[in-house]
């Protein structure tokens, strides 16, 4: 049954529960039964979590726009819902559906290949997509071209790179100049240890010349841009970790710059062209046609979440989290489950160092929620997971848009909602 006709939106509510994130998303999927319940009556334990919810929504930190909806994930009842179909600025809950478009359409095990092909004097690095690439990885690929250019003969060379598998980097709909390069790099399939620089791809050949030099090879001219020739021959190459692996690194500390190159990626995966409008169809597409997931008021354009254009509903980021605990789908989504925050994880979004679950209300519940954060000014989301009172994994979504709060203080409140979700702040 496709999650756009499974549920009736229920707003009274049920007791929390106290739980521990003790196991991997596996445990999320073996407690979800495979025959959904059509049941829509709260148990005590639900109707206290939706009582209290109730309440806690009129927080005035949390302004007058929130959507919001709880899941149970065995069973798919709706235990609470607040505006859960109004579409908000989500924030960086879009890589929630960047990275569920990732898994499905490339795979767990995908990996990212960066080349370096030889070729009329001239060495050519070419970007394939890995923006996890480090200073140590090109030095790995030097060795290796060097010690083919010396059983050639060869001591000097040119150096390219080739970055023609995007198109030109463009902003997105939704982007302003200002978020070059701090925020986001311009999207180029090429890139080194994260440098916040505009041209990534000149960047990492210039790392890669001077490793060439260092290691005694003589670099001619200017490092420069041109795709390789058809004839080069490939002399060494470098594969990333598993996407499983980068997804979950992407998630924890919220890399925008992760988040654009896979939805490039994807859409090549898909068989379009790798542009923000494929990539965003291709997640829509892999949502809605794929898993059912409702698009009703969903806007989407771009795969970070920086975009001031997108407007995403609690109920379709709820519906997202919930795949990850279906067993169907488990062995694909589950590194989504892996690599959400966990509330008072040092170093990662929920961390202390963050401010996250730090106030009386939410202290309870450190270690006992995982959940995706989001932040633009006048936008603060948080959609995760939490084994409440009655012992069942709850699936959450909160989104709000446009309170005059401290961005801090709106944090603090909406912690509060997943500690009440969770029911150790009861």
């Amino acid at each position: 049954m496709s999650t756009s006709v499974r549920r009736t939106l229920v707003l009274a509510a049920t007791a929390p529960i106290a739980g521990t994130i003790l196991a991997g998303p596996s445990a999320f999927a073996a407690d979800k039964a495979v025959s959904k319940s059509t049941a829509t009556e709260l148990d005590p334990a639900e109707q206290k979590i939706a009582d209290n919810l109730n309440t806690r929504i009129q927080d005035p930190r949390l302004g007058r726009d929130l959507s919001g909806l709880v899941i149970d994930a065995k069973s798919d009842k709706a235990i609470w819902g607040h505006n859960a179909a109004t579409a908000l600025m989500p924030a960086s809950n879009t890589k929630l559906a960047t990275a569920t478009a990732a898994l499905t359409v490339l795979g767990p095990d995908h990996r990212f290949t960066t080349k370096v092909v030889y070729g009329d004097g001239t060495l050519t690095l070419v970007g394939g997509g890995d923006r996890t690439l480090t200073a140590d990885d090109l030095d790995t690929l030097a060795k290796t071209a060097i010690a083919g250019l010396k059983s050639a003969g060869l001591t000097s060379v040119k150096v390219r790179v080739d970055d023609s598998l995007f198109p030109e980097p463009t902003l997105a709909t939704g982007w302003n100049t200002g978020y070059y390069p701090a925020e986001v790099t311009p999207v180029r399939p090429l890139a080194v240890d994260g440098h916040a620089v505009t041209d990534t791809s000149l960047d990492a050949g210039q790392v890669f010349a001077k490793l060439l030099a260092h290691r005694g090879v003589t670099v001619t001219g200017d490092v420069t841009r041109g795709a390789a020739g058809a004839g080069d021959v490939p002399v060494a190459e470098h594969r990333s970790d598993k996407l499983s692996t980068i997804v979950k690194h992407m998630l924890k500390v919220s890399d925008n710059n992760i988040a654009e190159t896979l939805l490039r990626m994807t859409a090549l995966g898909a068989g379009r062209p790798a542009t923000f409008e494929d990539g965003t169809a291709v997640v829509r597409d892999v949502l809605s046609h794929t898993y059912g997931v409702s698009l009703d008021n969903f806007e989407m354009y771009d795969g970070s979440g920086l975009s001031r254009s997108t407007r995403i509903p609690a109920q379709a980021l709820a519906d997202i989290l919930d795949l990850t605990t279906d067993p169907r789908y488990g062995q694909t989504l589950k590194y989504i489950a892996d690599g959400l925050p966990v509330a008072g994880e040092a170093g990662a979004t929920l961390g202390p160092e963050w401010g996250r679950f730090d106030t009386p209300d939410s202290r309870c519940a450190v270690g006992k929620v995982k959940g995706k954060t989001g932040t633009l000014t006048g936008a603060i989301a948080l959609s995760g997971l939490t084994r409440a009172q009655d012992g069942r994994w709850k699936v959450f979504s909160f989104v709000e848009n446009g309170s005059t709060a401290n961005p801090g203080d709106i944090k603090d409140a909406l912690d509060g909602l997943a500690a009440t979700v969770n029911g150790c702040w009861a």
